[in-house]
């Protein structure tokens, strides 16, 4: 069986995608525990995505339009639900399935992932937006991205991979005290047994990643997906053949940034050089 993390803030279409699922579960005669018995989810997260209380997850719909006779309705409606405020529309999906995964692999050169960001450093990338933000927005931002954080220590069995380039660190985004404080937090995270941070270092002959950052990440279902984000749009990939192409780029990439150890270290060093 599969189980989720937490519920997200309600939604309008949520609540419909899950009047729609409840629908077509009783027209085939299915109990909560049966439908769930044959998608791999537990009653209880059935109830909780019929409710309108819970994203549900990729799987669950697609093992759900199998289950009750492939009308499309679930499919055709799952793009376009909205999880919480906060998150942008195109990456709603994938921090969906971000929130059950037992893999994820983080590539970033243009700013701090976000699981791995300081409220300071959050705020800043925030008050720089463009168009501005209004105070309202801004906190549904840093509302939204910390409910995410909670996944690196609410999930210990999930290994979070995270590579990031030097040159983040270099900008000083924020400034001096949020590069420290920022640095200070990356140590600390970095010492979570499911977490591991590597540093690419600034020079750098030899780099796999040059295509762009990416995201890739495994389901409970052992099933991997990747993501691609752009301005202002985001890129759900599924196919394998593309997929792996991305581990083999992130696998090289591995191999190619400081170790663990030795990203620490580097950490540190620049750390007492603020």
């Amino acid at each position: 069986m599969v189980d989720g993390g937490g519920e997200p803030e309600s939604s309008d279409s949520l609540r419909t995608f899950g009047a729609v699922l409840q629908a077509l579960r009783e027209h085939q005669g299915l109990s909560r525990e049966e439908f769930g018995d044959l998608v791999g989810f537990s009653k209880h997260t059935v109830a909780s995505v019929e409710l309108g209380r819970r994203m549900p997850d990729l799987v669950l719909v697609e093992r759900g339009e199998e289950a009750t006779g492939n009308t499309g309705a679930l499919r055709k409606s799952f793009p376009k639900l909205a999880r919480q405020p906060g998150l942008a529309a195109w990456f709603r999906q994938w921090a969906g399935l971000e929130a059950t995964a037992i893999t994820l692999y983080t590539y970033e050169c243009r700013l701090i992932p976000g699981l791995l960001q300081t409220e300071a450093y959050a705020r800043q990338l925030f008050v720089d937006e463009l168009p501005p933000l209004d105070d309202e927005q801004i906190e549904a931002q840093w509302t939204a991205r910390a409910e995410r954080q909670r996944l690196l220590r609410e999930r210990p069995n999930t290994a979070y991979s995270f590579i990031i380039e030097e040159h983040l660190l270099l900008r000083r985004t924020g400034g001096t005290e949020t590069t420290r404080a920022l640095i200070d937090h990356l140590l600390e995270v970095s010492e979570l047994r499911n977490v591991e941070i590597q540093v690419m270092p600034l020079v750098c002959e030899s780099h796999a990643g040059l295509h762009g950052p990416m995201q890739l990440l495994e389901t409970p279902q052992n099933r991997w997906f990747a993501y691609m984000e752009a301005p202002e749009s985001g890129q759900l990939i599924s196919d394998p053949k593309v997929i792996s192409v991305l581990q083999s780029r992130y696998a090289r990439m591995r191999s190619q940034a400081l170790t663990i150890r030795d990203s620490a270290s580097l950490l540190r060093r620049m750390r007492g050089e603020l």
